[in-house]
Protein backbone atom coordinates (compact mmCIF):
# COMPACT_ATOMS: atom_id res chain seq x y z
CA UNK A 1 0.00 0.00 0.00
CA UNK A 2 2.96 2.27 0.37
CA UNK A 3 3.78 1.83 -2.82
CA UNK A 4 0.36 2.12 -3.97
CA UNK A 5 -0.10 4.98 -2.61
CA UNK A 6 3.35 7.16 -2.33
CA UNK A 7 2.73 7.34 1.67
CA UNK A 8 4.23 5.75 4.71
CA UNK A 9 0.86 3.27 5.88
CA UNK A 10 0.48 2.35 9.54
CA UNK A 11 -1.72 -0.89 9.44
CA UNK A 12 -4.55 -1.06 11.53
CA UNK A 13 -7.39 -4.10 12.43
CA UNK A 14 -9.90 -1.83 11.05
CA UNK A 15 -10.87 1.52 9.13
CA UNK A 16 -12.50 2.42 11.79
CA UNK A 17 -10.42 2.49 14.06
CA UNK A 18 -7.99 4.26 11.61
CA UNK A 19 -10.04 7.22 11.43
CA UNK A 20 -10.13 7.02 15.02
CA UNK A 21 -6.24 7.58 15.65
CA UNK A 22 -6.84 10.21 13.23
CA UNK A 23 -9.22 12.09 14.62
CA UNK A 24 -7.09 11.95 18.21
CA UNK A 25 -4.33 13.28 16.28
CA UNK A 26 -5.13 16.28 14.56
CA UNK A 27 -8.44 17.49 16.31
CA UNK A 28 -8.54 19.03 19.51
CA UNK A 29 -11.20 17.18 22.15
CA UNK A 30 -14.46 19.16 22.31
CA UNK A 31 -14.05 20.15 18.85
CA UNK A 32 -16.29 19.61 15.61
CA UNK A 33 -15.88 17.49 12.43
CA UNK A 34 -17.80 18.45 9.15
CA UNK A 35 -19.11 15.14 7.79
CA UNK A 36 -21.95 14.03 5.42
CA UNK A 37 -25.15 12.15 7.24
CA UNK A 38 -25.03 9.56 4.40
CA UNK A 39 -22.84 7.73 6.11
CA UNK A 40 -22.21 4.21 8.41
CA UNK A 41 -23.43 5.04 11.70
CA UNK A 42 -20.55 3.55 13.52
CA UNK A 43 -18.23 6.76 11.89
CA UNK A 44 -21.07 9.05 14.23
CA UNK A 45 -19.95 6.87 17.25
CA UNK A 46 -16.33 7.10 16.47
CA UNK A 47 -16.29 10.80 16.19
CA UNK A 48 -18.12 10.99 19.69
CA UNK A 49 -15.64 8.50 20.70
CA UNK A 50 -12.69 10.83 19.85
CA UNK A 51 -14.70 13.34 22.08
CA UNK A 52 -15.85 15.70 19.26
CA UNK A 53 -19.48 16.66 17.89
CA UNK A 54 -20.36 15.35 14.96
CA UNK A 55 -21.83 18.42 12.13
CA UNK A 56 -23.94 17.56 9.60
CA UNK A 57 -23.14 18.98 6.13
CA UNK A 58 -25.50 19.04 2.99
CA UNK A 59 -25.06 16.36 0.51
CA UNK A 60 -25.28 16.21 -3.31
CA UNK A 61 -28.06 14.36 -4.54
CA UNK A 62 -25.94 13.14 -7.07
CA UNK A 63 -23.73 10.68 -5.29
CA UNK A 64 -24.43 11.32 -1.69
CA UNK A 65 -21.02 13.12 -0.96
CA UNK A 66 -20.79 16.49 0.80
CA UNK A 67 -22.16 19.47 -0.84
CA UNK A 68 -19.27 22.09 -0.57
CA UNK A 69 -21.18 24.92 -2.15
CA UNK A 70 -24.16 24.56 0.51
CA UNK A 71 -21.66 24.36 3.72
CA UNK A 72 -22.52 27.63 5.10
CA UNK A 73 -19.66 30.10 5.71
CA UNK A 74 -20.64 30.00 9.43
CA UNK A 75 -20.22 26.31 9.78
CA UNK A 76 -16.61 26.34 7.96
CA UNK A 77 -15.95 29.07 10.43
CA UNK A 78 -16.66 26.75 13.25
CA UNK A 79 -15.24 23.45 12.56
CA UNK A 80 -11.82 21.91 13.02
CA UNK A 81 -11.63 18.92 10.66
CA UNK A 82 -13.95 17.69 8.06
CA UNK A 83 -14.12 14.16 7.27
CA UNK A 84 -15.09 12.69 3.55
CA UNK A 85 -16.66 9.34 2.94
CA UNK A 86 -16.32 8.71 -0.57
CA UNK A 87 -19.70 6.95 -0.38
CA UNK A 88 -19.85 3.65 -1.96
CA UNK A 89 -16.29 4.22 -3.88
CA UNK A 90 -17.95 8.00 -5.43
CA UNK A 91 -15.04 10.41 -4.65
CA UNK A 92 -15.53 13.42 -2.73
CA UNK A 93 -14.82 16.48 -3.81
CA UNK A 94 -11.12 15.85 -1.87
CA UNK A 95 -9.27 18.55 -4.33
CA UNK A 96 -11.46 21.60 -3.55
CA UNK A 97 -12.17 20.31 0.21
CA UNK A 98 -8.45 20.10 0.77
CA UNK A 99 -8.24 24.30 -0.38
CA UNK A 100 -10.87 24.80 1.60
CA UNK A 101 -9.28 23.00 4.62
CA UNK A 102 -5.79 24.81 4.53
CA UNK A 103 -7.45 27.96 4.09
CA UNK A 104 -9.54 27.56 6.87
CA UNK A 105 -6.14 25.92 8.78
CA UNK A 106 -7.80 22.67 9.75
CA UNK A 107 -7.23 19.52 8.54
CA UNK A 108 -8.97 17.23 6.30
CA UNK A 109 -9.32 13.62 6.78
CA UNK A 110 -10.19 11.23 3.97
CA UNK A 111 -12.35 8.01 5.23
CA UNK A 112 -11.51 6.17 2.12
CA UNK A 113 -12.81 2.62 2.87
CA UNK A 114 -15.25 2.25 0.02
CA UNK A 115 -12.24 3.47 -2.08
CA UNK A 116 -9.11 2.11 -2.70
CA UNK A 117 -8.79 2.02 -6.07
CA UNK A 118 -10.68 5.57 -6.78
CA UNK A 119 -9.15 8.44 -8.68
CA UNK A 120 -9.96 12.11 -9.19
CA UNK A 121 -8.48 12.72 -12.30
CA UNK A 122 -5.51 10.65 -12.08
CA UNK A 123 -4.80 11.32 -8.31
CA UNK A 124 -5.88 8.32 -6.10
CA UNK A 125 -8.55 8.92 -3.00
CA UNK A 126 -6.64 8.80 -0.24
CA UNK A 127 -3.30 11.28 -1.26
CA UNK A 128 -5.58 14.89 -0.70
CA UNK A 129 -5.89 14.67 2.90
CA UNK A 130 -3.73 15.00 5.96
CA UNK A 131 -4.45 11.61 6.47
CA UNK A 132 -6.82 8.43 4.58
CA UNK A 133 -7.96 5.34 6.69
CA UNK A 134 -8.41 2.75 4.06
CA UNK A 135 -10.29 -0.68 4.59
CA UNK A 136 -8.78 -3.88 3.42
CA UNK A 137 -12.22 -6.21 4.71
CA UNK A 138 -13.79 -4.31 1.71
CA UNK A 139 -12.05 -5.36 -1.08
CA UNK A 140 -10.87 -9.24 -2.52
CA UNK A 141 -12.84 -10.87 -0.09
CA UNK A 142 -10.75 -9.52 2.61
CA UNK A 143 -12.53 -9.68 6.01
CA UNK A 144 -10.66 -7.38 7.76
CA UNK A 145 -7.41 -4.96 8.42
CA UNK A 146 -6.59 -1.53 7.45
CA UNK A 147 -4.05 1.24 6.86
CA UNK A 148 -3.83 4.61 7.85
CA UNK A 149 -1.79 6.96 5.58
CA UNK A 150 -0.51 10.12 7.09
CA UNK A 151 0.64 12.98 4.88
CA UNK A 152 3.31 13.45 6.59
CA UNK A 153 5.81 10.50 7.55
CA UNK A 154 6.87 11.84 10.13
CA UNK A 155 3.67 10.92 12.34
CA UNK A 156 3.95 7.52 12.06
CA UNK A 157 5.65 6.76 14.84
CA UNK A 158 3.12 8.98 17.22
CA UNK A 159 0.15 6.86 15.52
CA UNK A 160 1.80 3.24 15.88
CA UNK A 161 2.10 4.38 19.20
CA UNK A 162 -1.31 5.59 19.98
CA UNK A 163 -2.30 2.76 18.13
CA UNK A 164 -0.65 0.09 20.44
CA UNK A 165 -2.20 1.66 23.68
CA UNK A 166 -6.01 0.66 21.98
CA UNK A 167 -5.04 -2.93 20.81
CA UNK A 168 -6.82 -5.97 22.35
CA UNK A 169 -4.47 -8.60 22.30
CA UNK A 170 -4.44 -11.13 19.14
CA UNK A 171 -6.79 -14.37 19.64
CA UNK A 172 -5.55 -17.47 17.45
CA UNK A 173 -9.16 -18.48 17.40
CA UNK A 174 -10.79 -15.22 16.34
CA UNK A 175 -7.73 -15.27 13.62
CA UNK A 176 -7.97 -18.48 12.11
CA UNK A 177 -12.11 -17.73 12.04
CA UNK A 178 -11.55 -14.63 10.38
CA UNK A 179 -9.07 -15.91 7.58
CA UNK A 180 -11.38 -19.02 7.28
CA UNK A 181 -14.96 -16.54 6.69
CA UNK A 182 -14.19 -15.89 2.78
CA UNK A 183 -13.96 -19.48 2.12
CA UNK A 184 -17.53 -19.96 4.01
CA UNK A 185 -19.18 -17.03 2.53
CA UNK A 186 -18.29 -18.06 -1.11
CA UNK A 187 -19.47 -21.87 -0.19
CA UNK A 188 -22.85 -19.78 1.56
CA UNK A 189 -23.03 -18.05 -2.10
CA UNK A 190 -22.35 -21.04 -4.72
CA UNK A 191 -24.90 -23.19 -2.54
CA UNK A 192 -27.27 -20.52 -2.59
CA UNK A 193 -27.70 -20.40 0.94
CA UNK A 194 -28.02 -16.71 1.84
CA UNK A 195 -31.35 -16.61 2.41
CA UNK A 196 -31.88 -19.45 5.46
CA UNK A 197 -28.21 -18.49 6.59
CA UNK A 198 -30.26 -14.77 6.90
CA UNK A 199 -32.76 -16.28 8.44
CA UNK A 200 -31.35 -18.20 10.86
CA UNK A 201 -29.35 -15.79 12.23
CA UNK A 202 -32.36 -13.32 12.62
CA UNK A 203 -34.12 -16.58 14.30
CA UNK A 204 -31.62 -16.25 16.63
CA UNK A 205 -30.96 -13.00 17.52
CA UNK A 206 -27.52 -13.16 15.82
CA UNK A 207 -28.02 -9.52 14.01
CA UNK A 208 -26.99 -6.11 15.82
CA UNK A 209 -29.40 -4.37 13.37
CA UNK A 210 -32.93 -4.51 13.36
CA UNK A 211 -32.79 -2.28 10.55
CA UNK A 212 -30.53 -0.14 8.92
CA UNK A 213 -29.75 1.86 11.48
CA UNK A 214 -27.98 0.21 15.19
CA UNK A 215 -30.10 0.94 18.25
CA UNK A 216 -29.00 4.35 19.53
CA UNK A 217 -29.36 3.83 23.34
CA UNK A 218 -29.99 7.36 23.83
CA UNK A 219 -30.20 7.02 27.84
CA UNK A 220 -26.80 5.35 27.92
CA UNK A 221 -25.56 7.38 25.06
CA UNK A 222 -26.12 10.33 26.90
CA UNK A 223 -23.87 9.36 30.25
CA UNK A 224 -21.17 7.60 27.63
CA UNK A 225 -20.41 11.35 25.93
CA UNK A 226 -19.21 12.52 29.40
CA UNK A 227 -16.56 10.43 29.42
CA UNK A 228 -14.71 11.10 25.52
CA UNK A 229 -12.27 10.74 24.49
CA UNK A 230 -12.59 7.05 25.06
CA UNK A 231 -12.42 4.11 22.79
CA UNK A 232 -13.44 1.80 25.21
CA UNK A 233 -16.49 3.49 26.53
CA UNK A 234 -18.06 3.23 23.34
CA UNK A 235 -17.04 0.11 22.45
CA UNK A 236 -20.93 -1.05 22.37
CA UNK A 237 -21.39 1.30 19.39
CA UNK A 238 -18.10 1.34 17.51
CA UNK A 239 -18.05 -2.89 17.62
CA UNK A 240 -21.27 -3.15 15.91
CA UNK A 241 -20.70 -5.90 12.75
CA UNK A 242 -16.83 -6.02 13.57
CA UNK A 243 -16.20 -6.97 17.45
CA UNK A 244 -12.90 -7.45 16.26
CA UNK A 245 -12.00 -3.54 15.08
CA UNK A 246 -9.06 -2.93 17.66
CA UNK A 247 -7.84 -7.11 18.01
CA UNK A 248 -4.04 -7.06 17.12
CA UNK A 249 -3.81 -9.44 13.94
CA UNK A 250 -1.36 -12.47 14.11
CA UNK A 251 0.51 -13.57 11.62
CA UNK A 252 -2.09 -16.47 10.04
CA UNK A 253 -4.53 -13.62 9.87
CA UNK A 254 -2.18 -11.09 8.07
CA UNK A 255 -1.15 -14.08 5.85
CA UNK A 256 -4.87 -14.70 4.66
CA UNK A 257 -5.22 -10.69 4.36
CA UNK A 258 -1.98 -10.57 2.16
CA UNK A 259 -3.12 -13.33 0.15
CA UNK A 260 -6.28 -12.02 -0.34
CA UNK A 261 -4.71 -7.94 -1.40
CA UNK A 262 -2.68 -9.98 -3.56
CA UNK A 263 -5.85 -9.90 -5.94
CA UNK A 264 -6.60 -6.51 -5.66
CA UNK A 265 -6.02 -5.18 -9.06
CA UNK A 266 -8.28 -7.92 -10.82
CA UNK A 267 -11.05 -7.49 -7.79
CA UNK A 268 -10.78 -3.41 -8.81
CA UNK A 269 -11.06 -4.42 -12.45
CA UNK A 270 -14.01 -6.54 -12.33
CA UNK A 271 -15.87 -4.13 -9.98
CA UNK A 272 -15.44 -1.72 -13.13
CA UNK A 273 -16.77 -3.77 -15.28
CA UNK A 274 -19.70 -3.75 -12.86
CA UNK A 275 -19.77 -0.25 -12.01
CA UNK A 276 -20.03 0.29 -15.98
CA UNK A 277 -22.99 -1.98 -16.55
CA UNK A 278 -25.47 -0.64 -13.30
CA UNK A 279 -24.16 2.52 -14.26
CA UNK A 280 -25.99 2.53 -18.01
CA UNK A 281 -29.36 1.84 -16.00
CA UNK A 282 -31.97 4.22 -15.65
CA UNK A 283 -31.48 3.15 -11.96
CA UNK A 284 -28.08 4.69 -11.48
CA UNK A 285 -27.77 7.66 -9.33
CA UNK A 286 -26.65 10.86 -11.55
CA UNK A 287 -23.33 10.56 -10.05
CA UNK A 288 -22.43 7.18 -11.27
CA UNK A 289 -24.22 7.94 -14.63
CA UNK A 290 -21.85 10.62 -15.31
CA UNK A 291 -19.03 8.52 -13.85
CA UNK A 292 -19.14 6.08 -16.77
CA UNK A 293 -20.78 8.09 -19.47
CA UNK A 294 -19.47 7.40 -23.33
CA UNK A 295 -15.65 8.27 -23.21
CA UNK A 296 -15.38 7.94 -20.06
CA UNK A 297 -11.91 6.07 -19.93
CA UNK A 298 -11.55 2.58 -18.76
CA UNK A 299 -9.12 3.32 -15.92
CA UNK A 300 -11.19 6.53 -14.43
CA UNK A 301 -14.34 4.57 -14.04
CA UNK A 302 -14.71 4.29 -10.25
CA UNK A 303 -14.69 0.13 -9.04
CA UNK A 304 -17.17 1.30 -6.92
CA UNK A 305 -17.96 -1.17 -3.70
CA UNK A 306 -21.31 -0.68 -4.22
CA UNK A 307 -23.47 1.25 -6.76
CA UNK A 308 -26.28 3.21 -5.60
CA UNK A 309 -29.49 2.64 -7.27
CA UNK A 310 -32.05 5.31 -6.74
CA UNK A 311 -35.83 3.43 -6.92
CA UNK A 312 -38.93 4.09 -5.44
CA UNK A 313 -40.19 2.19 -2.69
CA UNK A 314 -36.93 0.92 -2.10
CA UNK A 315 -37.50 -1.10 1.37
CA UNK A 316 -40.50 -3.47 -0.53
CA UNK A 317 -37.75 -3.88 -2.98
CA UNK A 318 -35.49 -4.76 -0.59
CA UNK A 319 -37.31 -7.56 1.12
CA UNK A 320 -38.40 -9.05 -2.40
CA UNK A 321 -34.82 -9.19 -2.83
CA UNK A 322 -34.11 -10.97 0.35
CA UNK A 323 -36.93 -13.71 -0.69
CA UNK A 324 -35.32 -14.38 -3.92
CA UNK A 325 -31.52 -14.55 -1.49
CA UNK A 326 -30.11 -11.15 -1.79
CA UNK A 327 -29.34 -9.46 1.29
CA UNK A 328 -28.44 -5.62 0.65
CA UNK A 329 -26.62 -3.95 3.09
CA UNK A 330 -24.71 -0.68 3.89
CA UNK A 331 -28.18 1.43 3.29
CA UNK A 332 -27.35 4.52 5.66
CA UNK A 333 -31.05 5.50 6.27
CA UNK A 334 -32.14 7.75 7.80
CA UNK A 335 -29.41 10.25 7.43
CA UNK A 336 -27.16 10.58 10.67
CA UNK A 337 -29.10 13.71 12.29
CA UNK A 338 -31.98 12.53 12.00
CA UNK A 339 -31.19 9.14 13.60
CA UNK A 340 -28.90 10.59 16.34
CA UNK A 341 -30.90 13.95 16.91
CA UNK A 342 -29.79 17.60 17.99
CA UNK A 343 -28.32 16.33 20.79
CA UNK A 344 -25.46 14.06 19.30
CA UNK A 345 -25.31 15.85 16.19
CA UNK A 346 -25.62 19.14 14.58
CA UNK A 347 -28.14 19.05 11.82
CA UNK A 348 -27.45 19.77 8.21
CA UNK A 349 -28.58 23.16 7.64
CA UNK A 350 -30.13 21.69 4.42
CA UNK A 351 -30.92 18.43 4.98
CA UNK A 352 -33.68 17.57 1.78
CA UNK A 353 -30.99 16.13 -0.25
CA UNK A 354 -29.52 13.36 2.23
CA UNK A 355 -33.44 12.22 3.13
CA UNK A 356 -34.33 11.73 -0.42
CA UNK A 357 -30.73 9.91 -0.81
CA UNK A 358 -30.85 7.77 2.37
CA UNK A 359 -34.87 6.93 1.10
CA UNK A 360 -33.84 5.65 -2.32
CA UNK A 361 -30.67 4.40 -2.16
CA UNK A 362 -30.42 0.36 -3.05
CA UNK A 363 -26.59 -0.29 -3.19
CA UNK A 364 -25.50 -3.29 -4.97
CA UNK A 365 -22.43 -5.20 -5.86
CA UNK A 366 -20.91 -4.57 -8.85
CA UNK A 367 -19.30 -8.31 -8.35
CA UNK A 368 -23.29 -9.57 -8.82
CA UNK A 369 -24.01 -6.73 -11.64
CA UNK A 370 -25.22 -9.27 -14.24
CA UNK A 371 -27.38 -11.19 -11.63
CA UNK A 372 -29.05 -8.26 -10.23
CA UNK A 373 -29.60 -6.79 -14.01
CA UNK A 374 -31.74 -10.06 -14.06
CA UNK A 375 -33.67 -9.38 -10.86
CA UNK A 376 -34.37 -5.94 -11.27
CA UNK A 377 -35.18 -6.24 -14.88
CA UNK A 378 -37.73 -9.11 -13.50
CA UNK A 379 -38.80 -6.62 -10.46
CA UNK A 380 -38.82 -3.61 -12.51
CA UNK A 381 -38.80 -0.59 -9.77
CA UNK A 382 -39.50 2.95 -10.68
CA UNK A 383 -36.89 5.39 -10.55
CA UNK A 384 -36.64 7.54 -7.59
CA UNK A 385 -37.39 11.15 -9.07
CA UNK A 386 -34.37 13.72 -8.37
CA UNK A 387 -34.41 16.08 -6.72
CA UNK A 388 -33.24 19.77 -7.13
CA UNK A 389 -29.63 20.11 -5.68
CA UNK A 390 -28.96 21.78 -2.14
CA UNK A 391 -29.12 25.56 -2.27
CA UNK A 392 -26.73 27.99 0.08
CA UNK A 393 -28.30 28.99 2.81
CA UNK A 394 -25.51 31.56 3.93
CA UNK A 395 -23.56 32.74 1.27
CA UNK A 396 -20.09 32.47 1.90
CA UNK A 397 -18.22 35.01 0.19
CA UNK A 398 -14.42 34.62 -0.38
CA UNK A 399 -14.52 30.96 0.09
Amino acid sequence: MRERFGRECVYVPSCRLGVYLALRRWCPPGGSVLMSPVNDDVMLFVVLAAGLRPVMAPVSPRDGNIDIRAVPASTWRSVDAVLTTNLYGMPDDAAELRTRCDRMGIPLLEDAAHAIGTTLGDRPIGTFGTAAAFSLGKHAGATGGGFLAPEDPGDRKALEHLRDELLTPRQLHQDLANALRPIARAAVQRLHLVRPVWETMRALGLLEREHFRMELHERLLRVTKGHSPDLGAFDRWVRVDLHGYRRDHGRVLQRALRRRMSGLDADLSRRREGTRLLGGTVWAAAGVQGAVAEGIEERHVPPLFRVPLMVRDRDTLVARLERRGVVTGYVYDPPLDDFAGPEFAEPSPAPEAARWFAAHALPVDPLQARRMMRLLQREDPQPAEPVSGSTVRDPAPGL
